[in-house]
């Protein structure tokens, strides 16, 4: 598979992926537990010592933004570097083609889901919402203002590049990067000394957000300190309910929806999300998906994703993907109707449901997105009061967690099942790494039949 080289070989994998190492170091040494134990000491100092806790966020807020910092560049480079070298741009439109329509599929499932349960459990029933009209929403309301399927459609358009990445807009620096690729293979020749320099600044980032990962378990400590110790355990409390809607329904979307997609697939979604685990607990500590973008990309190429679609896939699946920023959204919908004694009829709910297809697009992977999409939601209905989301604002920060790991949990999935779709996946390739990663006799493919890509 030519120009997947640049990050397949065991080499580019160790410097891209701080997990992989050729001396395997024991597992309470490894950063998957490292990050565990941090995020364990992070929410016992905010919950016994909140006042310290809270001091923290400057540790956890850091850490994001050291990897933010590199997330537009590597997103750029490997999109440029997957495309330009496939030479075939019929086989891009496949890739985008299966994404689209599999994003599509899983997205509505999430919202349907979250809207059945809403409707069994009834969250916000018999809440009241006295205690929303003392909150000032004013922000999310301003932010959401302009949050409209046409806003969000020809903002896909930056008015320059520099700005877009300037701001990290990851769909513009997407669709930036697929073009700036597919000219680089229709000019030919001429672009391969760019693609080299390409390729070689790609080996630099990586480096680089190996470097960073290494200040993960601080990062993950500052962020849950902060939660708990701002927010307390009291607020989680007093919204038990609707919190414990989200969080179940989210687990019964991975365990069963999820669970399916994979095994209809071909490949075990557990073995695969023990794979990716130390990313997965990065994304618990921080609430922001986009904290592991850059090495899932070269973890999955390593598995056997071929570069364009790992490139592709995932980073487009943090805005048209988001499965756990879906079930929010109908459940938090649903719940602040119910809190205001507002019954919708069945009518209704498809509507809120077309609605948020629409709306959950723009649900990206930045921590507390979520949360202004509602706010666009609410005011898109005509019918929710937007002055609502002052019932969540205490226990958001608990849900961005759900939201940003259930999110990153679908991506994953996601990126191996539409690679497979679209025959840009290696079995052979994914049998080798499950050998040496879980040890002998472990497979990848369910199948009996192993094909390569």
């Amino acid at each position: 598979m030519t120009g997947a080289v640049a990050l397949t070989d065991k080499k580019a994998a160790e410097i891209a992926d701080p997990t992989v190492s050729s001396a395997k170091a024991p597992w309470y040494c490894g950063l998957t537990m490292q990050v565990f134990a941090a995020a364990v000491i992070g929410i016992i100092l905010g919950h016994y010592f909140p006042q310290v806790g809270e001091s923290m966020q400057p540790l956890g807020d850091t850490f994001i933004k050291l990897i933010r910092m590199v997330v537009a560049p590597i997103a750029f480079l490997t999109i440029v570097s997957g495309v330009a070298t496939v030479g075939d741009l019929k086989r891009v439109g496949k890739i985008g083609g299966s994404a689209i329509l599999y994003f599509e599929i899983v997205t509505t499932a999430a919202l349907a889901l979250g809207l059945i349960v809403a409707n069994l459990f009834r969250p916000g029933a018999g809440l009241g919402h006295s205690a929303a009209s003392a909150v000032d929403i004013r922000q999310y309301q301003d932010a959401a203002a302009g949050n409209s399927i046409v806003h969000f459609l020809t903002n896909l358009v930056p008015d320059n590049v520099v700005g877009a990445f300037a701001r990290g807009d990851l769909l513009q620096i997407v669709l930036f990067g697929v073009l700036f690729g597919c000219a680089g293979t229709l000019v030919g020749a001429k672009a391969e000394p760019l693609l080299e320099v390409v390729h070689s600044t790609s080996t630099i980032m990586f480096r680089l957000i190996n470097m960073i990962m290494r200040l993960a378990p601080i990062g993950a400590f500052g962020a849950m300190a902060f939660s708990v110790g701002k927010y307390g355990i009291g607020s989680v409390v007093i919204l038990g309910k609707v919190l414990a809607c989200v969080y179940a329904t989210s687990v019964v979307f991975v365990v069963v929806v999820l669970f399916v997609v994979a095994r209809a697939s071909g490949f075990s979604m557990y073995r695969l999300l023990s794979f990716a685990g130390a990313e997965i607990l990065i994304v618990v500590g921080t609430a922001a998906s986009e904290s592991v973008l850059p090495q899932l990309i070269a973890k999955l190429n390593r598995l056997g994703c071929s570069l364009p679609a790992a490139s592709l896939v995932l980073p487009t699946g943090y805005s048209f993907n988001a499965d756990g920023a879906s079930i929010y959204l109908s459940i938090a919908a649903l719940f602040i109707a119910q809190a205001y004694g507002i019954d919708m009829t069945l009518g209704q709910q498809v509507g809120l449901l077309v609605l948020l297809m629409l709306t959950s697009k723009g649900a990206s992977g930045v921590g507390g997105a979520g949360f202004i999409t509602l706010a666009a939601t609410l005011s898109a209905t005509h019918v929710l009061p937007v002055e609502g989301l002052g019932l969540l604002i205490g226990v958001d920060r608990f849900m961005t967690q759900a939201r940003a790991t259930t999110n990153i949990i679908g991506n994953i999935v996601g990126t191996v099942v539409v690679s497979r779709m679209a025959g840009e996946f290696d079995d052979a390739q994914a049998e080798r790494v499950y050998s040496d990663y879980f040890g002998p006799g472990i497979r990848f493919n369910l199948r009996r039949t192993v094909r390569p890509a």
